[in-house]
């Protein structure tokens, strides 16, 4: 008797399939922008429906492995990964994913919203990048914390150029120590400690226990100067080597030998992103050099870095639903039930049209704190920066947890072959669940979001932003303009509640709420300000994202009619 044999078709071309990502980029670029970025945009989606799809395959298979020692018993801690995982790192550099924003030709071309061409390369290339998407995120934090004017311009010349070549034998990405066990992210209980050696550079003692990328050739580590005080403001990043061919302490080492002094003691089991190593590493007198200066207060510097990493994961999480999107809709289009094919099912079509309207709004939400840090970097736009501060927590917190929600929804829609780890769907949903917690959990920037409120008045662009939208959406919707603008009214009530008492503990147990309520109005806005644009799909989407997450309505029936435009 034959085995009946389910398909798995492949989703639609990331790039020309994606009706949203290409009228965003018409948008934001102007037809000339948009036309100089084509060829660079259909290239990636190529790679990434062919060989790229395959390495992330092969990577996912085949996870990291730590070799403690050579054959003759000497401490080598050499991370193996496999081939998978080298393709999408030559690939992440050959397509320029890190590197763009600080291209002269890009910054010349398309000026600040070279920022959002680089959106739309990671856009592309994360979600089937076995999640190389990380060291990605890191090496473009690290290259921005570098291209500070306060950074000595011999560690900037030394290393920033590594960061963003296009040369895969070149190209160079970061990790990120910033945790410790006791600490996690109360960055204030860090016990690594930094003391200087008289030639410029540091040594590093203590025990970093979450590192991500551990291949990386270098790591953005924090510690305390020798004499600092107490508290997180004075820890200070350094760069540290990874391999000993990079430290002045190697001398003698093979090149592929850790760095003296740096000790990798095992790596992370974890729920998802398997493929990316990710270690528990000890520090003893370990080379590193200052990135500025060490005497001055260090942690906002660091947040150069974090800015950049958590726009990232933004974009993975918004990217990874879409993808996730179009692997369901090319399901259900082969996938035959009783009665026809799964997408002629009305409560399907609904449960895929609301998705939809979930990654519409994550898309816009992403793109918009792009564009803003492009405004940011090019620019020095005041503006744009004080708006920065409160959107990047509020992108990454509230897209994060519509990525998770979204994963689970992925798997379920593939039936019993979504439970089944050989098809590859059950990733979708492991992968997602890190992103509302890496680089802060959603508690954790709620409360940032409170202290940009409170001790930097960040509030007031993104409430001006939200009452220009609700009087632009008056002719064109005047429900959403309805919804808009009461949601703005209670959020002005909200914070003058947090002015008045920022450590009240009814505003500290609201501020998941609150910056959720942030996040979603503004949503509603960047849709809004999409559709008055001239699209048609934005137009629809913030109609239906208003009524779901703004005055919480089943929008099911909506969602089957619409599923065609959405999607």
């Amino acid at each position: 008797m034959a085995r009946h044999v389910q398909p798995a078709p492949p989703p639609a071309d990331p790039y020309a399939g994606d009706r949203q990502l290409n009228s965003w980029l018409e948008r934001h670029l102007g037809p000339a922008g948009h036309a100089a970025a084509k060829d660079r945009l259909a290239a990636l989606a190529a790679e990434v429906d062919g060989p790229l799809r395959a390495a992330h395959h092969d990577a996912e298979n085949h996870p990291p492995t730590l070799v403690r020692y050579d054959g003759w018993g000497a401490r080598v801690d050499r991370i193996d990964t496999s081939a998978g995982w080298q393709a999408q790192r030559g690939a992440a550099a050959r397509h320029a994913v890190v590197a763009l924003p600080y291209q002269a030709e890009a910054r010349a071309t398309w000026g600040a919203a070279a920022r959002v061409v680089q959106h739309a390369l990671l856009h592309l290339y994360a979600p089937e990048s076995a999640t190389f998407s990380c060291p990605v995120a890191m090496a473009d934090g690290a290259a921005a914390l570098l291209s500070r004017p306060d950074v000595d311009p011999a560690v900037r010349d030394a290393w920033l150029p590594r960061l963003i070549s296009t040369d895969p034998d070149t190209a160079i990405t970061s990790g990120q120590w910033m945790t410790e066990a006791q600490g996690g992210s109360d960055l204030a209980r860090s016990t690594t400690t930094a003391r200087p050696a008289g030639d410029g550079s540091w040594r590093l003692t203590g025990e970093k226990w979450f590192c991500s990328a551990a291949d990386s050739a270098m790591a953005i580590a924090l510690a305390r100067p020798e004499g600092a005080g107490r508290g997180s403001r004075v820890l200070a990043p350094y760069l540290v080597p990874r391999y000993a061919a990079d430290s002045p302490l190697g001398a003698g080492a093979g090149p592929a030998m850790p760095a003296p002094g740096v000790t990798v003691h095992r790596l992370k089991d974890k729920l998802g992103t398997r493929a990316l190593p990710t270690a528990e590493i000890g520090l003893h007198d370990a080379y590193a050099l200052p990135v500025g200066d060490p005497g001055q207060p260090g942690l906002v510097r660091a947040m150069t870095l974090v800015v950049v990493t958590r726009v990232h994961n933004a974009s993975a999480a918004a990217s990874g639903m879409r993808r996730g999107l179009a692997y369901a809709l090319a399901y259900a289009g082969a996938r035959q039930i009783a009665g026809g094919r799964l997408a002629d099912s009305p409560l399907h079509r609904a449960t895929l049209g609301t998705l939809a309207v979930d990654t519409a709004g994550a898309f816009v939400l992403t793109g918009h704190t792009f564009a803003l840090l492009g405004r940011v970097e090019i620019g020095a736009d005041p503006d744009a920066a004080a708006e920065l501060r409160l959107v990047a927590p509020l992108a990454k917190l509230a897209t994060g947890r519509l990525a998770a929600a979204a994963a689970s929804e992925y798997v379920e829609a593939f039936g019993g072959a979504g439970y089944v780890e050989d098809t590859g769907v059950p990733r979708l949903l492991r992968d997602a669940q890190v992103l509302p917690i890496w680089e802060g959990t959603t508690n954790v920037l709620a409360l940032d979001v409170l202290r940009a409120v409170t001790r930097e008045d960040a509030a007031p662009p993104l409430l001006r932003r939200l009452d220009a939208a609700a009087d632009v959406a008056r002719t064109r919707s005047p429900l959403v303009a309805d919804l808009l603008a009461g949601a703005t009214a209670r959020l002005r009530e909200a914070l003058a509640d947090v002015a008045a008492d920022p450590t009240a503990a009814q505003v500290v147990a609201g501020a998941r709420g609150l910056a959720l309520r942030m996040a979603y109005a503004l949503t509603t806005a960047l849709l809004v300000e999409q559709a008055d644009w001239g699209d048609e799909q934005a137009e629809v989407a913030a109609r239906l994202w208003a009524r779901r997450w703004l005055r919480g309505d089943d929008i099911a029936i909506d969602a089957h009619h619409h599923l065609e435009l959405l999607a």
